[in-house]
């Protein structure tokens, strides 16, 4: 017996746990033999596919050099190309990298960095807004920003109170906007979104019409704007970032997942320069108070290098939009299956609801679901009763067509 505790895995339950043994463009390899398609990316992470080449090579190169250093008041190569880099790929207006180790600490990172931008000003804002349904991490100021319920239940007496602002649903726009308005004019610190995309509330999209007006009201408002870009950036949502569809600058904006291509863990938090400036000071006790042992690891680095090598010199954007063309064609036909509802996309996330039970994460339908997708080799891993693909921008026709086959013949058992 394995003494290992899985992540978001209910052991009571003893559901089969596979043992991968390697991997290679958007398929996974079992110890018993069996090739399973990777339909989520592993867990919104893979963007290229993996192992992809230029990525393992910069990996092996960095590792023989240099593993690890402090990168408190030290500095290397790596993370300086990295963080320049950054700099000519994303907005103008965000001039600083901070460097953290994943999507919820990069969460973390700006949520310190709006409240001590306020704090060193001498400006007593404290409260941060959230979007209704929104999912930021697992650590205690991600998940308290993020929706309560069954994710965090457990762990209320350690969350602060936040502001949270309806989410924009088809119809209910106005609501938002009002709920956002009335909410700015009591000065909090910052409000921080999904940018187009709710992921593990459900796959919830909103336009990017809503996205800019919710960034203009904290404009007017002096509201530090976060876009937490965690899961949307990187291609996913059709562009680099999801914000570049409304046309939006945030304040402060959270990566990590893809952008190391999904090998290595590694995250950032990039701010505008006056945030950066609030914390400036010949007075050490202003200094932004955050680190972890392996920020800017430079292997992970490293990795991130060539992840950006790689969008620069190769056809990624096209990539991007041939698979997004071909998952709009095979959601279109299971959308007119009986028992499919809510099919919805965006660049290449699609996303639909299977009728004949409980919504919601805990619904009963999630481990058959599971279950069935496991047993035909597919890795999909459902919320509740919402399946979602989100696949390596290099998966092949023929194993597209298996992911949605697959989800068709779940549609189908879920009706018997």
């Amino acid at each position: 017996m394995s003494a290992i505790w899985h992540p978001f895995t209910q052991h009571g339950l003893d559901e089969p746990i596979p043992l991968v043994t390697h991997a290679e463009g958007a398929a996974l390899f079992t110890r018993d033999g069996r090739r399973i398609i990777d339909g989520i990316s592993s867990w919104w992470v893979t963007t290229h596919g993996h192992g992809h080449p230029r990525i393992m090579a910069a990996i092996a190169d960095q590792a023989q050099r240099l593993d690890q250093i402090i990168f408190a008041g030290w500095t290397h190569e790596p993370a300086e190309t990295l963080a320049e880099g950054l700099r000519a790929i994303m907005p103008d207006a965000l001039t600083r990298v901070f460097f953290s180790d994943s999507g919820s600490t990069s969460v973390e990172v700006a949520l310190k960095m709006a409240l001590g931008f306020w704090a060193n000003r001498g400006e007593a804002r404290h409260r941060i807004l959230v979007l209704e349904h929104s999912y930021h991490g697992d650590t205690i100021g991600a998940m308290s920003v993020g929706a309560r319920g069954v994710y965090n239940q457990a762990y209320a007496p350690l969350l602060f109170d936040v502001g949270t602002i309806p989410f924009p649903a088809a119809g209910a726009e106005q609501a938002t906007l009002d709920a956002l308005e009335t909410a700015c004019r009591a000065q909090p610190a910052a409000f921080i979104v999904e940018p187009l995309i709710l992921g593990a509330g459900g796959m919830l999209l909103y336009s990017p019409q809503m996205l800019a007006e919710m960034h203009a009201i904290c404009a007017r408002h002096d509201v530090l704007f976060i876009a937490d870009e965690v899961m949307t950036a990187w291609g996913r949502t059709g562009t680099l970032l999801a914000c570049e569809q409304a046309g939006v600058v945030p304040d402060i904006l959270c990566l990590s997942k893809g952008l190391t291509g999904g090998a290595v863990p590694l995250a950032v938090t990039m701010a505008r320069e006056d945030i950066y400036a609030a914390h400036r000071s010949t007075d050490r006790a202003r200094m932004f108070f955050h680190s972890s042992s392996y920020t800017a690891n430079p292997i992970a680095c490293a990795a991130a290098n060539a992840n950006l090598a790689i969008w620069r010199e190769e056809p990624v954007r096209a990539r991007i939009a041939t698979l997004a063309a071909r998952q709009a064609r095979h959601l279109a036909a299971l959308a007119a299956v009986p028992g499919v509802a809510g099919a919805r996309a965006i660049g290449t996330i699609t996303a639909l609801e299977i009728e004949g039970g409980a919504h919601g994460y805990l619904s009963a339908l999630g481990p058959r679901l599971l279950a069935f997708f496991r047993e035909r080799d597919l890795l999909l891993r459902p919320l509740g009763n919402t399946v979602y693909v989100m696949p390596p921008y290099c998966i092949d026709e023929h194993d597209l067509a298996l992911v949605y086959a697959g989800i068709g013949e779940a549609v189908e058992m879920v009706r018997s």
